[in-house]
């Protein structure tokens, strides 16, 4: 298992596809997560510290957790396939329970706790951003051609992403 971080939530152009970006804690790839805009606004809301006036659904399945006296401890994320991530809660007592990735992710930033994701799903999916050489060249990091090409349009949206695109 290799334990991944948040970095944010971004939004892909020209299709406005909302998209959670992890990043491996010890390494360079990063885990592209296509999400819903609900998930989006969830995971966007709690980054930035926002605390609803009414509990969203996340942060009501905490507060069930806590009031029943358990905690989440971790997040799984454990496999993906044709491009659809799925993950489980780990429960203080070793009950896992299935989720959707972009939900276990925004739970996991309301317990405070760690997300994990298996090795093969950081292989498949984890693509590295490359350095720029000191005369502005991109460096080559990936030798696949179709990560290669997934990698340039994410760079290009990058680029074009402003803060105001996160806004709610």
């Amino acid at each position: 298992m290799i334990e991944v971080t948040i970095v944010g939530v971004r939004i892909e152009m020209p299709s406005n596809q909302p998209l959670v970006l992890l990043r491996e804690l010890l390494g360079e790839r990063h885990i592209p997560i296509w999400i819903g805009a609900a998930e989006a606004t969830a995971i966007a809301m709690a980054e930035q510290g926002v605390v609803p006036p009414r509990p969203l659904t996340h942060d009501l399945l905490c507060g069930v957790v806590l009031a029943l006296g358990h905690s989440i401890v971790r997040v799984n994320l454990t496999k993906v396939e044709d491009g659809v991530f799925y993950a489980e809660l780990v429960f203080d007592d070793g009950t896992t329970v299935s989720s959707r990735a972009s939900d276990a992710i925004a739970i996991a930033q309301r317990a405070q706790c760690a997300i994990w994701a298996v090795e093969s799903l950081v292989e498949e999916a984890g693509v590295v951003i490359g350095d720029h050489d000191e005369d502005g060249t991109e460096s080559e990091v990936v030798d696949d051609e179709a990560k290669e090409r997934e990698l340039r349009q994410f760079r290009e949206f990058l680029n074009d992403v402003e803060p105001e695109d996160f806004g709610q």
